[in-house]
């Protein structure tokens, strides 16, 4: 695999991978705890979604759950952004989430991955970067893999998978997501 500048090698049986099975438990363990809580309890999913990523979140995140990922430390989230019901977020390669972004439900951010060919694909992880720039609204049931920028005020249409850089502006949609037109005001 060319080494791209933005894409992480974790070999398999070391002690990146061993951190990073020990990331994973300690994020199943706090969306367990986040998971038996309702919409109605938005101020300690907010506690619990920061104790996840490591910081403090705005209140004007609003998050419901359920809700699942494999980190937690590789995600920055805005401010006045909405991530619906049953998300699933894996921020290996890092996680970049802008202001005013709305993440609808069944969405998938996935940046981690494993090589194609079956003789590697148990000896390591690859991880690669996900941007979604400033008022962006994924729609449900979308995936999005790593390296890939979604540009601001985009649309990407409900069960799309994203797998190249969406342009601002613009409503993708399809597998693989394609530009469907511009949505400039």
């Amino acid at each position: 695999m060319a080494d791209d500048g933005r894409t992480r090698i974790i070999p398999g049986r070391t002690p990146e991978s061993a951190a990073m099975l020990a990331d994973v438990k300690r994020a199943m363990a706090i969306t367990a705890r986040l998971n038996r809580l309702t919409f109605n309890d938005a101020g300690e999913v907010r506690a619990l979604f920061s104790e996840l990523i490591g910081k403090k979140v705005d209140d004007s995140v609003l998050l419901v759950p359920p809700f699942y990922a494999t980190g937690g430390a590789g995600m920055r989230i805005g401010r006045n952004v909405f991530i619906n019901q049953n998300c699933t977020f894996y921020d290996l390669g890092g996680l970049d989430i802008a202001d005013d972004v709305m993440i609808g439900p069944n969405v998938s951010l996935i940046t981690s991955g494993h090589p194609l060919e079956p003789s590697r694909r148990r000896g390591f992880t690859t991880a690669r970067p996900i941007v979604i720039e400033r008022n962006v609204w994924i729609a449900a049931g979308a995936t999005v893999v790593g390296g890939v920028t979604i540009g601001e005020n985009s649309v990407v249409a409900a069960g799309s998978v994203v797998t190249r850089d969406v342009p601002p502006n613009m409503l993708v949609g399809g597998n693989p997501a394609r530009v469907i037109r511009s949505i400039a005001e």
